[in-house]
């Protein structure tokens, strides 16, 4: 594989892993670690910075085609972020009891 092709693929996967990384912290996908959806829309607002500011400092210098990739994954994020801030907070869980549940008092007797 040629340095430029090498390059573009490079890019495209660098596009991708903070696409995905604003997507996670959007809750649109699982942590891959923990498995769980979580929500972090600061840290998802970071991605998308990151992602602008590559588009910006590399005007001039992609393909047609890794432009055109970068555009639409911009504007997917910026979709994805204004659907998710519109939503409500959602409260933590509540911390799961180790004690066993107590049984309800029975009225009157037998």
């Amino acid at each position: 594989m040629s340095t430029p092709d090498k390059h573009t693929v490079m890019f495209a996967q660098l596009v991708l892993m903070l696409h995905a990384a604003a997507m996670q912290h959007m809750g649109k996908i699982k942590n891959p670690v923990t498995g769980a959806i979580e929500r972090d829309l600061h840290a998802a607002q970071g991605m998308i910075d990151l992602l602008e500011m590559l588009r910006a400092r590399t005007v001039g210098n992609l393909q047609p085609e890794e432009g055109k990739m970068l555009d639409q994954v911009l504007q997917e994020l910026r979709l994805n972020y204004v659907d998710e801030s519109n939503k409500p907070a959602t409260p933590p869980a509540p911390p799961a009891s180790t004690e066993p549940p107590v049984p309800p008092k029975q009225e009157g007797g037998s």
